[in-house]
């Protein structure tokens, strides 16, 4: 398969510390560790969102440790989509502007007219469907549950057609049940063909995931990759039973 990510000696003083691996292109892994592993750092440093102090990040044999500020900005509105645990929705506009807005952000050095709009709203509404969230358009982000909100959040990250979809602790903020809704989403998305990097602290999320690697101190120390033809159950010991060897 084709590698969409590398990462190479990733190094953040104190919290990251030579952190090397791939994503190949249609992948679903996870990335998992105690608190304070650096998970969450590893994330933002790989997606150009905070700097690292050596080591290299290629997407698309992009080099992002040698773009500049705005170039980086520019790459993750069009190449990567994020999910993350608090929502981050603005409260003024309803849920289908909130998934419109990184299309408009897209596109706001064209002459957008109304065929513009039109076909980007087709798009999310499209999504929306997708997500089975569809009929919520008009509904404030009070008026849906969290898991609802969560895959509007979905919705709005897949708006550019990212080439790699970042989530971090997507279901961290959510009851069992919109755990599952959203999971079941990220799922499909990845069967359709969607890469997507997950940081969570859920075993039975990360049992979902074609792979996980396992951070400790800023150090991948252990990898797990898991049988897709084993049962969800199955996969859900299995991963328990390794994560208890890394003493998780």
């Amino acid at each position: 398969m084709e590698m969409i990510l590398k990462v190479d000696g990733l190094c953040k003083k104190g919290i990251l510390n030579q952190v090397s691996f791939e994503v190949k292109k249609g992948e679903m892994t996870a990335i998992m560790g105690p608190s304070g592993s650096g998970k969450s750092t590893l994330l933002y440093n790989i997606s150009g969102m905070d700097i690292p102090d050596s080591g290299s990040v290629a997407l698309n044999q992009k080099e992002l440790t040698a773009m500049t500020e705005d170039e980086k900005a520019d790459l993750r509105l069009h190449e990567m989509g994020f999910v993350f645990q608090q929502m981050n929705m603005m409260e003024n506009l309803n849920i289908i502007d909130n998934i419109l807005l990184p299309a408009v952000q897209a596109n706001k050095n064209k002459k957008a007219g109304r065929a513009d709009k039109k076909a980007l709203t087709v798009k999310a509404e499209q999504l929306m469907e997708k997500l089975s969230i569809a009929g919520l358009q008009q509904r404030r982000i009070t008026e849906v549950s969290g898991g609802q909100l969560q895959r509007a959040c979905i919705c709005r990250s897949l708006m550019n057609e990212p080439k790699i979809l970042f989530a971090d602790e997507p279901t961290g903020a959510l009851n069992k049940s919109a755990s599952n809704e959203v999971m079941e989403a990220l799922v499909s998305l990845n069967r359709e063909g969607t890469t997507i990097l997950m940081v969570t602290h859920d075993s039975r999320m990360a049992s979902q995931c074609g792979r996980i690697l396992y951070l400790v101190d800023g150090q991948i120390q252990g990898e797990l990759t898991m049988n897709e033809s084993s049962t969800a159950r199955e996969r859900e010991a299995i991963v328990n039973e390794w994560l208890a060897g890394m003493e998780w």
